[in-house]
């Protein structure tokens, strides 16, 4: 079964962990200096939060497949769609390696679909500034 995906970009972190803490009435169940993330069962959704950005707000939406086969699926359907997609193997990127497919909708809004092969030390691949936007965009 297949998670809804939704990062923010945040100006002030500790505030917003507050805020969505109160909201989902659960703390993150991962906290890191520049990232939180919640993963919840009612409504499930993978909800991460992040600063450092340029822009805040809605940052990107997804889907988190359970498996690389769900993962293949929706690589598919992205493909009848006839929308570009990026294929991404083994990424590091907010604290978490993935394989996933990037693409944009028509509106311009950028969509992850990812399937978690484990955790990662870092928030992206490397400790350059760019490391941020590219692992998530």
């Amino acid at each position: 079964m297949k998670r809804f995906h939704v990062h923010v970009a945040v100006h002030d972190l500790e505030q917003s962990i507050r805020f969505y803490s109160a909201l989902f009435g659960a703390e993150p169940s991962v906290k890191k200096p520049d990232y939180a993330k919640w993963m919840l069962e009612d409504p499930r959704i993978n909800f991460a939060i992040s600063d450092g950005h340029k822009r805040q707000g809605v940052d990107h939406l997804g889907l988190q497949a359970e498996n690389g086969d769900e993962l293949e699926e929706i690589g598919s359907r992205l493909a009848q769609a006839d929308v570009a997609t990026t294929a991404q193997n083994g990424i590091s990127c907010c604290y978490a390696r993935s394989d996933k497919y990037w693409t944009v909708d028509p509106q311009g809004v950028a969509w992850e679909s990812f399937h978690t092969l484990g955790s990662a030390p870092m928030y992206g691949d490397d400790r350059k500034p760019e490391a941020k936007a590219a692992c998530c965009g």
